[in-house]
């Protein structure tokens, strides 16, 4: 014996006013209510297809908040200003910042190296870093 497919408002999850994901109401199976308060999903009782589609979203999700939180942090810094990150075992690099990425910036350190960095490595990089580096090939002017 088949038994009917109830909507998601039966199965006493709130609807949500989302994209059709395939339940049998055409609904999304929501965490928010019309009144915003925060409900419980109880993933025992969804399909597969649902669960699915629920991972999709909280992996997209994600990955939204990801470069949400990368572009804030990218903004912290304008191109032209002096940088300075430390790549895992190896000394402090200092250099410019010259590019934006999607989640990277680009950075041009004083030897003439190209590094794509993510911003959260990045740290203003003062005078005396850059002289450390000694051998530049790169003249430093400042405006009077």
């Amino acid at each position: 014996m088949r038994r009917a497919k109830q909507s998601c408002s039966a199965r006493g999850y709130a609807v949500a006013p989302m994209e059709r994901v395939g339940t049998a109401d055409g609904l999304a199976c929501g965490i928010l209510s019309s009144t915003e308060t925060l409900m419980k999903i109880d993933i025992d009782k969804l399909t597969e297809a649902e669960l699915i589609d629920l991972n999709h979203r909280i992996v997209e999700r994600l990955r939204l908040l990801n470069q949400m939180r990368a572009h804030a942090q990218m903004l912290e810094f304008k191109i032209g200003d002096r940088v300075s990150f430390q790549p895992e075992g190896r000394p402090v690099v200092v250099g410019m910042l010259t590019r934006y990425n999607r989640k990277t910036v680009t950075v041009i350190t004083e030897r003439g190296e190209h590094w794509n960095v993510a911003p959260r490595l990045l740290r203003r990089a003062n005078d005396s870093q850059s002289a450390e580096a000694g051998d530049s090939n790169v003249i430093q002017l400042h405006k009077k």
